[in-house]
């Protein structure tokens, strides 16, 4: 019934109130990214969503406008040239992400799920994972999320070449976290997901996580 139900309707519920509270936040982060950088306020970007079907994601501007085409291109390490003056703080709080409070009221997401990818994060997923992933509406925050909160750090400090690490590492660990999520659905899962995420923004470093939810697939070396 959580599922089906319920869920949709936290949802519009929830992401109404945040757009009005969040709102002169918005104002000022628009005057902000008008003011410097490439002088543009959101990023809109082709992503895979439910049942994967693809839609656009809503995203402050964090990075030069041709970012996927130069540089190290879809995968952003730390210190990337390409980020815009006020993108790393933005990245870094997660604040970048909360225009998609709008693709939550519109039913392209939800408040948690898995990140909607776009086609190139995509493919490499174990076929098992790329049938079902989307089987639940993709999430503004969500397991994969708090794991992979500092996915730059790990892409940076690898040996490998940044596509192969994310094939062979991160791809398919991150894979079944978001199998465990669907298996472990509930309103207090949620509940907990949107706590933790606040928690490691504030607390980057915290393992909470793996105390809260004992029975998560065990952390790769290679992740650690």
């Amino acid at each position: 019934m959580y599922k089906y139900f319920f869920k949709r309707f936290f949802d519009i519920f929830f992401s109404a109130l945040a757009l009005g509270i969040l709102s002169p936040l918005f104002i000022l982060i628009s005057i902000g990214l008008l003011l410097s950088g490439e002088h543009y306020i959101f990023y809109f970007q082709k992503r895979i969503g439910y049942k994967n079907k693809p839609f656009f994601i809503w995203k402050f501007a964090t990075m030069l406008k041709n970012s996927p085409n130069i540089g190290t291109g879809i995968h952003t390490t730390r210190k990337d040239p390409r980020i815009l003056p006020m993108g790393d703080f933005l990245r870094k709080t997660k604040i970048n992400e909360l225009p998609q409070i709008i693709n939550i009221l519109k039913g392209d997401m939800s408040i948690v799920g898995p990140r909607p990818l776009v086609d190139k994060t995509f493919e490499p997923y174990p076929e098992h994972v790329k049938a079902v992933i989307y089987n639940i509406k993709p999430g503004l925050t969500g397991i994969g999320s708090i794991v992979f909160r500092d996915e730059e750090r790990l892409l940076s400090e690898t040996k490998l070449s940044l596509q192969d690490f994310y094939k062979s590492h991160i791809s398919p660990y991150k894979g079944e976290l978001e199998l465990w999520n669907q298996k472990n659905l509930s309103f207090y899962s949620d509940l907990m997901l949107i706590f933790l995420t606040g928690w490691v923004i504030i607390s980057p470093k915290s393992q909470l996580v793996y105390k809260v939810f004992k029975d998560l697939p065990i952390l790769p070396q290679e992740l650690r």
